[in-house]
């Protein structure tokens, strides 16, 4: 399935493309960028929808006529279901038996959504909703297809034209589509089943509370908050505070825990002396007046004290320990800075880290949040720490402190111990996890009760993390933006880091710090076909801006949420590090000490990392999920065969690769009509096969340089990308937007948005563009591209 099967719209049916002229799209793309029922009114927009389904990338895109009638019927406002319901009986094709008996239990369905209070409606639990109801039961596209699709679509959402073609509608789309709300009408029949699914999807008792919908809107100094989220290092933890803010109901501000008597009636007790008790009680009769006393239920005049400001000290401690690194150490973090820093917060507060010591720490500048940051304890608990703490360091009475550790280690003995004899002074427990769970948790009377719970949406809080030169600036003048990836692949560069085989996909991390996804073409073993370059296409990107050095060892692999996982071993300085590609989440480990002998390799297999020699007896395993831990295992002969097999398979990406054109000095065409790029002339070497070859420059219309930008006098545009891509714009709208790739020599290839020609190198694996024969695609784009321009300036 790609984008033009997923968005399909059809003849007379519940929803069609349309497009909204007075809301232009980000994209661009500015057409059928509204979804309405005809006759009813509008139902989403393309980028809200777009973004929705984002949310579904890693369980499965819904199926999309459904899941637009359960989005229309979760919005605000007064909603036409009857409307929809009659339009829809208009259809000739309601006569067919599985589709007339469908129709009434759907449309029950939708009114049970709709009735749902809107507190479930709004903000994320919208989308929690969604997703509770669409689950992989209900015919969801699959989770590589569902990225495909995406992904496209972001390429190019021009594709959306292709789905507004209304197609001709069946009988078994139009009763596929209501039996699937139909089966929902019989797992959900009430709203309190669907509530009931929701609390249980995320295991909370208040919904509405613990998923946090909106960032509370504060006064703060600049704020710091924004400083962490605008330096890369710290992202992570400045993008959660806010959110942590508005869910937050520890007490920032509060008076001492005693008497706070101010008057009035809630000045009366049920307990105290004989000379304060209320006249009236007097008035009793004398049995009635002796079982009040005895049960407590005499009322008594409680003298007047004036309130008091809160006289603890506020100490947070922070857990160091293996076992709360990585993503439960950023949300320990994001915490403390939360309670510190909190508008409403008044009174100083002092933090230590704790490991095999207390340490003292600072968290008011940016740089002192990355130096404790990057603080990791060898231990695996904190409990000999914490009972020094309070035994030893600090053994006052009047402390606030709070505790933020993994949820895991509540499950130590050791630190369960020192807990509970301390639960007078350690007032507020603070416990993290991986998946961006927050629970808060308070000392009072010598019992532990949970105050609240917070799921922090992770994914959507970092999916747009600040990038490292992502412009280059020279006084009002930019760097012209590229996409990620092209309609055809980049050349693969021959200068590179490390070449993987994983699950029988071939990467590359390259010298420009990206992950690159290659390919052997499926002539491979028919040498006749293709020169030696071209027994592997081409590759496409992955991922970008890699923060990794390149010395040392290198496997890669995946996690199960899908994240690319980059395993690093420098032997030289006995560091073994561990980088999540997608989410940036780094994590390190000194192994001096470990005994690691010397010629051991870093490996991947069978879903773990291994520190690995073919004859050494035991080797050492690296799990790919969770924290950064290593062990001493058997070693396995399965690995040397593996090794043997994956490193057969690399030798076929041996010395492959392109020289990439990415030095671009000049760009013009010459007096016979051909594009000059630098020193290179493209040229036409023989039927269907054009090259750019090193020849002298005759140029005669120069187009002048911004930048990456090259623009000839007619407006006509040439944008540059050093990883080996030419993008041409013609000033000419008739002329459609192309792509060229710029390598030496080898056979080249045109690509529109829809169409394709040339080498099968840069053809994507699973493209759906039209195939076409590389001469016509020269003449219909860059020869008109060309003669454009020489006719404007002649």
């Amino acid at each position: 399935m790609d984008v033009r099967e997923y968005f399909q719209s059809y003849e007379d049916y519940l929803w069609e493309w349309t497009t909204d002229q007075d809301v232009p799209d980000e994209t661009g793309y500015h057409e059928n960028n509204l979804i309405s029922i005809p006759n009813v009114g509008a139902v989403v927009y393309r980028p809200f929808l777009i973004e929705v389904l984002k949310e579904f990338q890693l369980i499965g895109l819904p199926p999309l006529t459904p899941f637009l009638l359960v989005l229309y019927a979760t919005n605000e406002g007064y909603l036409h279901l009857k409307s929809i319901k009659t339009e829809l009986r208009k259809n000739p094709l309601v006569i067919h038996e599985h589709i007339k008996h469908s129709i009434s239990p759907a449309f029950q369905f939708l009114e049970t959504v709709k009735s749902l209070p809107n507190t479930y409606k709004k903000g994320r639990n919208r989308i929690l909703l969604l997703q509770t109801i669409f689950t992989s039961d209900f015919d969801t596209v699959s989770v590589k297809h569902s990225e495909y699709i995406i992904n496209g679509y972001l390429r190019s959402p021009q594709k959306i034209s292709d789905s507004a073609q209304k197609a001709d509608l069946t009988v078994s789309k139009f009763s596929k589509d209501l039996r699937v709300l139909s089966t929902l009408n019989n797992k959900f029949p009430t709203t309190d089943s669907i509530i009931k699914a929701m609390k249980d999807e995320v295991e909370i008792s208040n919904l509405q509370e613990d998923v946090v919908q909106e960032e509370t809107t504060v006064e703060t100094d600049k704020d710091f908050i924004q400083e962490l989220i605008e330096e890369s290092k710290t992202f992570q933890i400045g993008s959660l505070i806010k959110r942590i803010w508005s869910g937050l109901k520890i007490p920032m501000r509060h008076l001492s825990p005693g008497e706070q008597p101010i008057g009035g009636v809630s000045d009366m007790t049920n307990k105290g002396d004989f000379s304060r008790m209320l006249l009236s009680e007097f008035a009793n009769e004398d049995e009635v007046f002796m079982n009040r006393v005895a049960n407590n239920e005499a009322l008594y005049i409680q003298r007047e004290i004036p309130p008091e400001e809160n006289i603890f000290e506020r100490i947070i401690l922070i857990d160091t320990s293996l076992k709360n690194w990585g993503t439960p150490k950023v949300l320990a973090f994001a915490s403390a800075i939360a309670v510190i820093k909190h508008p409403k917060a008044n009174s100083e507060c002092k933090v230590y880290a704790l490991g095999q010591t207390n340490i003292p720490i600072s968290l008011d500048k940016v740089d002192e949040v990355v130096e404790t940051l990057n603080n990791v304890s060898p231990v695996l608990d904190v409990s000999q720490a914490l009972e020094k703490f309070f035994k030893e360091e600090r053994t006052e009475k009047d402390l606030e402190v709070f505790f933020i550790t993994h949820q895991e280690n509540l499950d130590n003995p050791n630190l369960q111990k020192v807990i509970h004899e301390n639960r007078d002074r350690l007032k507020f427990l603070v416990t993290t996890s991986s998946i961006g769970e927050l629970n808060f948790y308070k000392h009072h009377n010598g019992t532990r009760k949970h105050i609240q719970k917070i799921q922090l949406p992770l994914k959507e809080l970092w999916a747009n993390p600040p990038k490292h030169k992502a412009k280059i600036v020279q006084g009002n003048r930019i760097k012209t933006a590229v996409p990620k990836n092209y309609p055809l692949l980049f050349p693969t560069p021959k200068e590179r880091i490390k070449t993987f085989l994983y699950e029988g996909d071939f990467y590359i991390l390259s010298n420009k710090k990206q992950l690159l996804k290659t390919y052997l073409s499926d002539n491979y073993y028919n040498k006749n076909i293709y020169q030696n370059i071209s027994t592997q296409k081409g590759c496409e990107v992955i991922v970008e801006n890699i923060s990794v050095k390149p010395k040392g060892q290198f496997a890669l692999a995946k996690n199960k949420a899908g994240n690319y996982i980059l395993a690093q071993f420098q032997p030289d300085k006995k560091i073994l590090s561990k980088l999540n590609l997608n989410t940036k989440e780094y994590s390190e480990m000194n192994l001096t000490g470990q005994n690691i002998p010397l010629h051991f390799g870093l490996i991947y297999f069978n879903k773990n990392f291994y520190l690995y020699n073919a004859a050494a007896p035991k080797i050492f395993i690296i799990s790919v999920e969770g924290h950064l831990s290593m062990e001493e295992v058997q070693n396995d002969k399965e690995i040397l065969k593996n090794g043997i097999k994956s490193e057969s398979e690399l030798n076929k990406l041996q010395n492959r690769g392109a020289k990439i054109l990415n030095n671009f000095t000049k760009i013009g065409i010459n007096d016979v009509d051909e594009l000059i790029i630098s020193n290179f002339t493209l040229e036409m070497r023989s039927e269907n096969v054009y090259s750019l070859v090193k020849s002298p420059q005759h140029i005669q219309m120069l187009a002048i340089q911004d930048k990456n930008k090259f623009t000839f006098s007619d407006g006509s545009e040439i944008i540059s990308d050093n990883r080996g891509m030419l993008t041409f714009i013609s000033s000419n709208k008739n002329i459609p937007k192309f792509y060229i790739p710029s390598t030496h020599f080898g056979y080249l290839a045109i690509a529109t948005e829809k169409e394709f020609g040339g080498s099968e190198y840069y053809l994507p694996k699973e493209s759906k563009l039209k195939i076409r024969e590389m001469d016509e695609m020269y003449n219909e784009c860059m020869d008109f591209f060309i003669k454009h321009v020489v006719e404007y300036g002649a």
